[in-house]
């Protein structure tokens, strides 16, 4: 099944546009694990050697560290293999330490349904059994009324239930009945700067425990990626450079500390069609944790979440830099945020909260970054005079 694009149509209070970067999910379908083999290597043709390069050589093996190797025997002409043993320790904030903690929290997500199989990963987020994925991972268990299996690294499987999803924020909360899981730390993605060592973890082609390593390259993407419901996800994403592939979706992204600071959710790919699956380019997009925790603890207490808007509709046409309002008649909700600030169609909005805004898909992530009842300040464009409102931000009906 090919990767999901970003060509399904966004919520009704908003128009689709097209992102500059074709995104797809992660996560994919009915994956085998890669066979791999280890071809065995040539055995090098034997040549005569001086003795004191053999002295020189030995002194070098033994200032690396144990190693195994052949002794060659001077008397006999013999030789033997030499097995010698290390015990190596690894930092605890080590990439090798990191994984080995967090391993444990990280599942793997399989989905069964008469449309077909789905694959992804997740983690826990409480001890209680609660954990945290994408909605595109198990979307295809409610939409094809298909089962979800938890795998747990221990070998052990357990049949898992939604608790709640939010298509618009791609993600998506299920609970298995186990006691004491071992629940993530959850961090402070603000706190994240670019240039930041993260590591990935999760199941990319059914690979489970697959664990990549890089840094945050970029902060507040605005991503958009189709779904097959027909909703659209807006993520104020963080860019990162670890190697995101399908299957990782869900999977946590930590920082150097082993904090979950976001959701793996989607990868940039070279094109809008493609022969086979694509791979990691690089370019992999992770929802900041501070929005998804939010979402899960509204999930969780009662299995849905909210959204704030302006309550304006956007022109999907507009190619100058900002995010103006469309000139239709119920482009302006009424009695809404936007129709009480003054705000009128045409209009184009630059900045909110002095953040700039070169784009539709730029003010909506902007937005949903903040909580309904916020106050956010809109600097626009009318006429060719900048000009400023504030205005509060309401729940989506």
């Amino acid at each position: 099944m090919a990767p999901r694009e970003n060509s399904a149509t966004p919520p009704s209070d908003t128009p689709w546009w097209t992102t500059p970067t074709p995104l797809e999910h992660a996560p994919f379908h009915s994956y085998e694990p890669a066979h791999v083999s280890t071809p065995h290597p040539p055995v090098p043709a034997r040549r005569s050697i001086g003795l004191g390069l053999v002295v020189l050589i030995a002194i070098l093996a033994g200032a690396v560290g144990s190693v195994a190797g052949r002794a060659f025997n001077f008397a006999t002409g013999s030789t033997h293999l030499v097995s010698t043993h290390s015990n190596i320790e690894r930092a605890a904030n080590s990439i090798a330490g990191i994984a080995a903690r967090v391993s444990p929290s990280v599942v793997s997500v399989s989905v069964e349904s008469a449309a077909g199989g789905d694959t992804g990963s997740g983690f826990f987020i409480d001890t209680n059994g609660y954990i945290l994925t994408n909605n595109h991972v198990v979307e295809a268990a409610v939409t094809g009324g298909g089962t979800i299996t938890v795998n747990l690294q221990s070998g052990k499987s357990f049949p898992a239930k939604i608790v709640g999803r939010d298509a618009a924020y791609d993600l998506a909360v299920l609970k298995i009945e186990v006691a004491d899981a071992p629940a993530l730390t959850l961090g402070n993605s603000d706190d994240v700067k670019v240039g930041d060592a993260v590591i990935a973890i999760g199941s990319p082609l059914g690979l489970a425990g697959t664990v990549t390593s890089g840094i945050i390259s970029a902060k507040d993407r605005a991503v958009t990626a189709g779904s097959g419901s027909g909703e659209s996800s807006f993520i104020n994403a963080l860019q990162t450079d670890a190697a995101i592939n399908p299957g990782n979706s869900g999977g946590p992204l930590v920082d150097s500390a082993g904090a979950v600071i976001g959701v793996n959710s989607a990868i940039a790919s070279l094109g809008s069609s493609f022969s086979g699956q694509s791979g990691s380019i690089g370019l992999g997009f992770a929802i900041p944790i501070n929005q998804a925790k939010k979402t899960a603890e509204q999930l969780i207490k009662t299995g849905t979440s909210t959204h704030p808007i302006i309550g304006l509709s956007l022109d999907n046409s507009f190619t100058g830099i900002g995010a103006k309002i469309a000139t239709t008649a119920d482009s302006i909700l009424p009695g809404g945020p936007a129709e009480k600030a003054g705000l009128r169609a045409g209009d184009v909005i630059t900045a909110i909260d002095g953040r700039a805004v070169a784009s539709a898909d730029e003010l909506i992530v902007a937005v949903r970054t903040h909580n309904v009842g916020d106050a956010v300040t809109l600097t626009f464009k009318r006429d060719g005079i900048t000009k400023e409102v504030t205005l509060k931000l309401i729940a989506k009906k």
